[in-house]
């Protein structure tokens, strides 16, 4: 009998269906997958494990779920006790802003109650980290969230962030709804590149207001935006973040009326005993950040 059959039954007798299974693999799978799989175990065993609409297990169902259920059930905890407790590594995907300010602390915070634990930070930006969580490489992720993820990755909300428009202080510029009167904005507009929700949020605002205004130079972060703009590159977009020192050559106008992006966390599976406190730590720790 192949074990991992085995595996993707269980998840699917545990969670009540194949989609919720999807939902709480430990690693990224799709439906499809899931299902083909299953499909084959019957047929090796000869026999129909569930009904799929409504989800109930047949009787041969709960008798195989019965047997491989303990097994399943121990792995995570028998893999915490060979390790010497907890699982002592953590795949942190997150920007650059919340890996200098944001993170820290929050980490900081967490050794105090798993002090041997080993943690791994990575850059990056969604949806190159929805990637890294489907492919296992990453363990979650903390920073803007983009549209619904895939199924196999959750998410988790934490507090909205307004976007803004990053001009020079020696901009004669009062208020942004100043640009949208002009037939012609000429300063060349600094952003993200055009798959981060920053970018397409503002986009959305401007074809609200039938304005256009592309991008003259794309940089790889919020940080990077500022510096340009500070630089006499044009003007930037980007969102207001309260640990981000803004630059001194630099004053921000507030984006009435634009959509706002929202900041939380991905991840993918099981949530160990140190998921869970990190969670804790950030949802903590962003209730205190957040602008509302």
């Amino acid at each position: 009998m192949n074990v991992h059959h085995l595996e993707l039954f269980y998840y699917v007798a545990k969670h009540g269906g194949i989609s919720e299974a999807v939902r709480n693999m430990p690693y990224g799978i799709q439906q499809p997958a899931i299902s083909g799989q299953v499909i084959q175990l019957e047929e090796f065993l000869g026999a129909t494990l569930f009904h799929r609409r409504p989800f109930a297990l047949t009787p041969q169902g709960k008798d195989l779920y019965d047997f491989i259920k303990p097994f399943f059930d121990n792995l995570t905890p028998m893999a915490e006790k060979l390790r010497g407790g907890v699982s002592q590594h953590l795949r942190i995907a997150a920007a650059e802003t919340a890996l200098r300010n944001f993170l820290p602390k929050v980490l900081q915070e967490l050794r105090q109650k798993f002090p041997k634990l080993k943690v791994t930070l990575r850059e990056g930006y969604h949806p190159q980290v929805v990637t890294w969580l489907l492919q296992q490489e990453i363990d979650l992720s903390v920073g803007l969230l983009g549209g619904k993820p895939p199924a196999g990755v959750n998410a988790i909300p934490l507090f909205k962030l307004p976007l803004v428009l990053l001009v020079p202080k020696a901009s004669r510029l009062k208020s942004a709804e100043e640009l949208w009167q002009r037939d012609r904005i000429e300063e060349a507009l600094i952003t993200v590149p055009s798959n981060e929700p920053i970018r397409r949020a503002f986009q959305d605002g401007l074809t609200k207001r039938k304005v256009d205004w592309f991008s003259g130079i794309e940089v790889s972060s919020v940080e990077m935006v500022q510096t340009y703009v500070a630089s006499g590159y044009g003007f930037g977009v980007t969102v207001h973040l309260p640990t981000l020192k803004l630059n001194p050559k630099v004053m921000r106008l507030a984006l009435e009326g634009f959509d706002e992006v929202t900041f939380g966390i991905l991840w993918q599976g099981q949530r160990t005993s140190v998921i869970e406190a990190l969670f804790q730590i950030i949802e903590q720790t962003a209730r205190g950040l957040s602008p509302g």
